[in-house]
Parts: structure tokens; sequence; C-alpha cells
């Protein structure tokens, strides 16, 4: 017997035709997975097509769309243990690349139908639940000007281009971090919670190499005190995505705790996984292994010599020309 998903597409997400990337998805899975396909509109999101496949007690739940369809699928899922599967079709798949999974639609149905599963961390946001990372000030400002129109035209350029266009009006503001056991008083242009993050979401990589099942959360603090120094910060925060090691820089400071209340004077504006949450103060509170994900089955590879550390150890190479 076929297995069984609710799979909800998003026809206005990424670049690509949608009839043509639909019709590539159920080519896939249909031969092996009963699909019962769901299209958000303006009117339903991807959160209420999803409670209503948890309500109706559905097998599995796949989303495809961008991260903000992605996560806005997953805020149904969150503690219910159903398998939740991922075809990222956005412009910064962020979601798919943070959790290694395959950002094609043939790859990432594939993963879905190899049936791994994987549980994550996820999170609270004031409320509502957050996969990747909220980003308070500078992302936001950012990801507020790159628009559907912008995406459309430039695809990932185009947060590139806001971000050089915010940097004319980058402003400090002031900030108080509360954890479970302290409360840190600073400055900063950008501070990003993250729960799991891309080596893309360049302003979450203060500690670099985040992990997504460890039941914490990590907190980047980005304080440049001009434009020339916010350009250095983030070319540095690139190197340590790319290279796993954390920053070095005193301008950026870093933490990791359960959960955070951020408070800004002045207020500033919060993206949320991508969508334009409000302003400050937010709360953000993790909850360990919350999402149930399909992943990549990745063979353990064993190793096949192992000899450093022996008493007495010496290798000696021979001579394997002959003669």
């Amino acid at each position: 017997m076929n297995r069984s998903a609710c799979l909800i597409f998003n026809p206005v997400a990424g670049q690509g035709d949608p009839d043509i990337e639909l019709a590539e998805i159920r080519a896939i899975l249909e031969p092996e997975i009963d699909l019962d396909i769901y299209l958000t509109t303006e009117e339903i999101d991807a959160d209420e097509l999803a409670n209503a496949a948890v309500a109706r007690g559905v097998d599995a739940i796949i989303a495809s769309g961008g991260d903000g369809t992605l996560s806005a699928a997953a805020t149904a899922l969150v503690g219910t243990d159903i398998p939740f599967g991922i075809i990222s079709r956005g412009t910064a798949n962020a979601f798919a690349t943070a959790l290694g999974i395959p950002d094609t639609i043939a790859g990432a149905c594939e993963t879905i139908l190899q049936g791994g599963t994987r549980h994550v961390d996820v999170a609270y946001c004031n409320d509502l639940p957050m996969v990747l990372l909220a980003g308070i000030g500078f992302e936001a400002e950012t990801v507020e000007l790159a628009d559907r129109g912008a995406k459309n035209r430039f695809g990932m350029m185009a947060y590139v281009f806001a971000g050089i266009q915010q940097l004319r009006n980058l402003k400090n503001f002031d900030v108080e971090i509360e954890t479970e056991d302290r409360i840190i008083k600073t400055s900063a242009c950008a501070v990003t919670v993250a729960n799991a993050a891309p080596p893309t979401s360049v302003l979450a990589q203060g500690p670099a190499g985040l992990i997504y099942d460890d039941g914490l959360l990590d907190l980047t603090i980005v304080a440049p005190a001009n434009k020339a120094g916010a350009i250095a910060a983030t070319f540095h925060l690139f190197q340590t995505a790319s290279t796993g090691n954390a920053v070095e820089r005193n301008d950026i400071g870093f933490l990791r705790a359960k959960q955070f209340k951020i408070t800004t004077n002045p207020p500033q504006k919060v993206v949320l996984d991508g969508e334009i949450l409000g302003e400050t103060p937010v709360e953000i509170k993790c909850v360990p292994a919350g999402l149930n994900i399909f992943v990549p089955l990745v063979e353990e590879v064993e190793p096949t010599e192992k000899l450093e550390g022996l008493p007495n150890l010496t290798i000696e190479m021979k001579d394997t020309v002959e003669e």
C-alpha cells in the first residue's frame, strides 16, 4: 500500500513555472505516495492548510514554497511527531540549506521517498513558531526592502541590493538581552537569534557551526561603529561561516541560551523566518526536538585505518617500484 501525505503548494513562490514544478513533484512522488494536494492563496495561508491536515489525522505533511511557506506549515506540526517534508522553491531556501536538505525538487522529493526522519529543535518567538531565526534591526530592514517584485527580478541578489541600500541608513540602538540567568545591555545595529541558519545568513554566524538539535538558541550581536565597520564585520561573519570558526572581532558578540527576552530603544523591526513580524520587544524560547523532519539518509563511512596513538609507532614506506 502507498504511503499518504498532504502536499501544501505555494504557486507564487520562487521564479519558476508553478505548473511545471507541481507536475515534477507529482511525477516523482505519486508513484509511491498518495498525495492530497492543496494550494495556498492570498486568503488561505500554509499554516491554515497544515492545521486542517493535522486535524484530519494525516500521515505526513509536505510543504513546497519559499522559507515563509515552509515555516508557516511547520507551525501546525510542532509537538505532533507527524513527519514534515520540505520542497524548497523560494529565493533564499535557507530552511533546506540549514537542515541539510537538497534545494532541488528532485533531491528534496528523493529525501522524502527515502523516509528517514530526524527530530530538530524549533522555538517560539512571541508565541509564533520559529524554525530558523529572528532578525532584529538591520536584517529586518533589509528583508522589508527586498519585496516580492525585487525578488522576482533579481532572486537572491535582491537581498544584497537591499543590504547595500540599508547601509546608508545604518543606525545603532540600545538593546537589553535577558536570559535565564543574566541581563546583558549593550548597543547594536543587528541582533539575530537563530535556532538553525545556513552560512548565507551571515548575521547569525557569530558562534559559527550552529547546531539545530542541541536544545539551545544562538544569539549574535553586531555593533559596528560606522559603515566601514559594518562592511568589515559582515565580511568577517561570512568568513566564520565558511570556516566554522567563531568570530574574533570586538564589535561582534555571541551567546547561547534556552530563551531570550529582547527589548530595544528605540523599538526595532523584527523578521521571523523571512517574514516581517512587527517590532521589539520579543520573547524567544527553544522547544527541544519539537519538529520531525524528513532528512537525507547519510551512510556512515567506516574508517579503513587508524594507527595514530599506538606506542612506539614507526611507519616506513616501502619502495613499490618494480625492477
